[in-house]
């Protein structure tokens, strides 16, 4: 798929600098830069490389002042970072839109109605009385079971598994083997030592634009609902349990998991490898670091989270320092101990 800068501009509010006419059939790192490619400079540590780049064309902020000449065409805009992330969006939305129709051997139950403009791969199963919305694309081996619907402009790729009565909004992109709606892992002990399966009987809502990444499992309720809010971005391998609630905007980074009956406020950031455990609260815009483990509720909005139990990141950062001289320490207090020894034996 090609554009001309013109036309790129136009779709960032952009101003160029150079020549509009110049066609663009790919993107690239600005390091990494070959005639035809765009790229875009946001960290100013890589500022050397605009004045070396291939790159037939950069996006850069407004702010940005050259202090050598450039050869790319520039296209300055209000944030160089989003701009780039809108234009690779809507590169990735022709792409999808390209979709469309249905391969064959493909499945459809009964009462089930699929919108226009949807494409449904090889070896896709849909159940029965679901609403598939406009503009839709359902890739090869994927299972949609009964009673789901799907809004408009939403993906769902090749492998995915969504159990029955789930709701997915619009604008929603689900990865390749993402397990939605499965049961929550629920069993009562028993007198014996034995556990008793409790049937799990409600679902999962998922509300607009949510990606959620490959491998992702989100378990449907024991009763009611387990709620993803709209805008929320989950990453690979994450674990979503029974009737947990995302809030809106928050993001989840991979191998992250959250326990059962947890509610995590909106504007969160979860980071990689966190243990979040069940029934508890997290307040709005809380942020927690790589492999902390939160294990009691967080009242207070914007705290920013670390360590194993999860403490305040300032706190952690203090204690991680003393850590690292205990080495020392122990030296001084074996050297402490020493001299303590001799004063004793020569006052004797």
């Amino acid at each position: 798929m090609k554009f001309t800068v013109s036309e790129i501009a136009q779709m960032l509010d952009g101003t160029i600098v150079g020549n509009d006419t110049i066609i663009i059939d790919s993107a690239a790192k600005i390091e990494e830069g070959r005639p035809g490619c765009i790229s875009f400079l946001a960290n100013s540590k890589y500022e050397p490389y605009i004045y070396s780049t291939q790159s037939s064309a950069v996006i850069v902020s407004k702010d940005f002042v050259p202090k050598k000449d450039v050869s790319a065409t520039l296209i300055y805009v209000e944030n160089a970072y989003t701009a780039f992330t809108i234009l690779l969006e809507e590169y990735q939305k022709r792409i999808a839109n390209g979709k469309s129709g249905i391969e064959q051997p493909s499945f459809i139950g009964e009462n089930s109605h699929v919108g226009e403009n949807c494409y449904r791969g090889a070896f896709s199963y849909i159940g029965k009385n679901c609403v598939i919305g406009n503009s839709v694309k359902v890739y090869p081996n994927t299972y949609l079971g009964d009673n789901i619907e799907i809004g408009d402009n939403s993906i769902i790729h090749p492998g995915v598994r969504i159990y029955d009565n789930t709701i997915i909004g619009k604008n929603c992109v689900i990865f390749a083997n993402t397990v939605i709606g499965s049961d929550g892992f629920g069993f009562a002990p028993q007198a014996d030592g034995t556990y008793k399966r409790i049937p799990q009987l409600g679902n999962v809502v998922i509300e607009d634009d949510v990606s959620i990444g490959s491998n992702s499992t989100i378990d449907c309720a024991t009763m009611g609902s387990t709620i993803i809010r709209k805008g929320v971005k989950i990453d690979n391998l994450v674990q979503i349990a029974h009737n947990v609630e995302i809030g809106k905007n928050t993001v989840i980074a991979a191998q992250s998991g959250i326990s059962g009956s947890t509610t995590v406020g909106e504007q969160c950031v979860v980071a990689g490898q966190v243990g979040i455990v069940g029934h508890i609260t997290i307040a709005n815009k809380t942020k927690i670091g790589a492999q902390s483990g939160l294990g009691k509720s967080i009242k207070k909005e914007g705290l920013s989270l670390s360590g194993s139990p999860a403490r305040d990141l300032n706190e952690h950062l203090r204690s991680m320092a003393l850590v690292r001289r205990l080495p020392e320490i122990e030296e001084r207090l074996k050297d402490l101990e020493n001299k303590h020894e001799t004063s004793d034996f020569q006052g004797q």
